[in-house]
C-alpha cells in the first residue's frame, strides 16, 4: 500500500489559523460506514445523532506550553524571541525544542525535536528562560531533530516550563501563540499533563455539550494518552506498511475499564472522541487479548487500512493532513473511498481543516 494513495488536494486557505469564537459552532460532516452517505451537519447537533445505548470515549490528556526556546552553551543572542514562522529562521545561537515524551522522572529526562537539528550534539548544554530559568544536556541523537536532553535538578520544574514555555501549535499555523492559545488549544475536560499537542476532535465540546449527553442519557467515559510524535511525525517511506510508529504513553483506570467491558458485553457501541482514544482502546484491546483493562504502558499501534477493530465502532475526528498516518486510520474505520470522497466533499464546501477546523462524525 502506497502513502501517496492517501493524498488529497487542500486549498492553504481552508487551513484554519485561528479557534472560533464558540468551540461549538463548528460545522460536523457525518458519514455513514456502511453506505457513504454525506450528510452536512453542525457539530451541536452531536448528542442527537448518538444513541442513548452509546458509550462515549474522550482523551482527557492535558497539553502543557511544550515549545522552549533557547541558546547553545556559550552562544548568547540578544534576545530570545520565538523564531519567525513565516521563515523558520532563528537568531545566532538560537535553538527551538519540543518536548515530546517524559522519559524518566527521576532524572527528568526527554525525548524532543531540537531545531536546528544538525548543529545540536551529544555533550552540548542548551539554557532556556531569560534568566537560564532551565539548563539541560543532550545526552542522546536521532534522526530528523530527534534528541534526548537531561534537565540539571530544579524545584519546580513544571511551573517554570508553564512560565517560559510557549503552545506548541502545529507548523501549518502559520502564526506565534497567543495566550488565548493557552485555552483554546485544550480541551474543557483535560486533566492529565503530558501532551505535546491536543487531541483536537475534543476541542469542539463544551459544558453544554457535555450536560446534553448527560442529559439523554449517553455514558461517557475517559482514557489518557498522552500526544507526541507518534500522533504528528510525518511518514518518510513510500510503503505504508514500512512505517513505525513512535511509542506515547497511555493509562486505563478500572472505571473506564469496567465501563468500555460492560458496554462491549451488552453490544453498545463504542464511540471514541479522536484518534488517539481510538488508538489507546485498539492497543489495549491487543494487549488484553480482545479485553481492554486497566493499566498504563506505551501504545505504538500503527492502524491502516486492512486492520481489524476490536472497540471502536464510530469516531468523531477533524480532518486530518495528506498522507499522515492519522488519514490512514480514518480511512481505515470509514473506508478509503468513503474518507477521501468525504474529504473532497468538505473541500468543496469550504469546511475549516485541522487542528482548529470542523469535525466529521464516521458512525
Amino acid at each position: 500500500m502506497l502513502v501517496s494513495d492517501f493524498h488529497y488536494d487542500l486549498p492553504e486557505e481552508l487551513i484554519a489559523q485561528e479557534p472560533l469564537p464558540d468551540r461549538a459552532a463548528s460545522r460536523l460532516l457525518r458519514l455513514s460506514r456502511s453506505t457513504g452517505e454525506l450528510e452536512d451537519r453542525g457539530f451541536r447537533d452531536l448528542p442527537e445523532l448518538l444513541s442513548p445505548d452509546d458509550l462515549v470515549v474522550f482523551n482527557n490528556t492535558r497539553v502543557f506550553p511544550a515549545r522552549l526556546y533557547g541558546r547553545r552553551g556559550g552562544l548568547r543572542p540578544q534576545t530570545l524571541s520565538p523564531r519567525n514562522p513565516a521563515t523558520r529562521e532563528f537568531l545566532h545561537g538560537q535553538i527551538e525544542v519540543l518536548l515530546t515524551r517524559h522519559l524518566q522522572q527521576d532524572s527528568n529526562e526527554w525525548e524532543c525535536l531540537v531545531r536546528p537539528g544538525r548543529k545540536i550534539g551529544v555533550g552540548e548544554r542548551l539554557f532556556f528562560g531569560e534568566h537560564d530559568e532551565l539548563q539541560a544536556e543532550v545526552i542522546a541523537r536521532g534522526e530528523f531533530g530527534e534528541r534526548r536532553i537531561r534537565f540539571a535538578p530544579v524545584a519546580d520544574f513544571f511551573a517554570r516550563v508553564e512560565q517560559i514555555g510557549h503552545v506548541p501549535l502545529p507548523p501549518y499555523i502559520s502564526r506565534e501563540d497567543s495566550p488565548g492559545d493557552r485555552d483554546r488549544y485544550q480541551t474543557v475536560y483535560a486533566r492529565e499533563r503530558g501532551s505535546v499537542a491536543a487531541p483536537t476532535a475534543g476541542l469542539h465540546f463544551t459544558p453544554e455539550i457535555l450536560a446534553r449527553l448527560r442529559e439523554r442519557g449517553i455514558e461517557t467515559t475517559e482514557v489518557t494518552l498522552h500526544v507526541g510524535l507518534g500522533t504528528f511525525q510525518p511518514v518518510r517511506v513510500q510503503r505504508v506498511e514500512d512505517h513505525k510508529l513512535h511509542a506515547e504513553t497511555y493509562s486505563i483506570s478500572p472505571d473506564a475499564a469496567q465501563r468500555i467491558a460492560r458496554s462491549r458485553s451488552h453490544s453498545r457501541r463504542v464511540v471514541a472522541i479522536g484518534t488517539t482514544t481510538v488508538r489507546t482502546l485498539e492497543y489495549a484491546a491487543q494487549q488484553g487479548r480482545g479485553e481492554v483493562q486497566a493499566g498504563n504502558g506505551e501504545a505504538n499501534l500503527f492502524i491502516y487500512p486492512g486492520y481489524q477493530f476490536q472497540v471502536a465502532k464510530a469516531l468523531l475526528t477533524n480532518f486530518h493532513l495528506p498522507q499522515s498516518t492519522l488519514l490512514m486510520l480514518v480511512c481505515a474505520l470509514g473506508g478509503k473511498e468513503n474518507v477521501l470522497r468525504a474529504y473532497a466533499h468538505a473541500v468543496h464546501e469550504k469546511y475549516r481543516f485541522y487542528s482548529y477546523g470542523d469535525c466529521m462524525l464516521l458512525e
